[in-house]
């Protein structure tokens, strides 16, 4: 991307996309600047969620990387019968996080009720509980818990993560 392109965000734009999942996000989103016009629509919602969305300072769990957490995620699937693929997975955790394990959602209605989404996969804390997979450890942040009880739910509301292809 040109430089010319990114200085089309604002700085406000970046400072959020930073402090809402740091140097990779921020980087991943300035790749993505320049987008085709279906997809422009989606920005300002996008926009709006990266305004609206904390970083805790935990580090608990989230060892390892994107590729880490999911092939492990898949094998404890795997162990338990959960369907998903990487592909499904990833898809899912870009758009719910870009790949933050510590975002927190703090604008949508589930925040307004107290309970907000956290994690890769934005999972709420009774749905986390009520999806938890054994095995996995009961730190909402935990990449491989969060992706695992996401799956899980997914798999149970809509047959397989694969088959969610919007906020769920």
């Amino acid at each position: 991307m040109s430089f010319s392109a990114t200085k089309r965000l604002s700085a406000s734009v970046r400072n959020r996309l930073l402090a809402a999942g740091g140097v990779t996000t921020a980087a991943l989103a300035l790749s993505c600047a320049v987008v085709p016009s279906a997809q422009a629509a989606a920005a300002p919602a996008t926009a709006h969620a990266a305004a609206h969305t904390t970083v805790v300072s935990s580090t608990a769990g989230a060892r390892g990387n994107l590729n880490s957490w999911i092939r492990r995620a898949l094998s404890v699937m795997k162990q338990h019968g959960i369907p998903g693929s990487y592909n499904g997975i990833y898809r899912n955790l870009m758009r719910e996080s870009a790949g933050n394990p510590h975002a927190i959602n703090n604008w949508d209605s589930n925040a307004k009720a107290g309970i907000p989404s956290k994690g890769l996969l934005q999972v709420i804390d009774p749905t986390f509980k009520s999806y938890h997979v054994a095995g996995t450890s009961s730190n909402i942040y935990d990449p491989v818990a969060n992706i695992t009880a996401a799956c899980n739910y997914a798999a149970h509301r809509y047959g397989s993560i694969d088959h969610v292809h919007s906020a769920y």
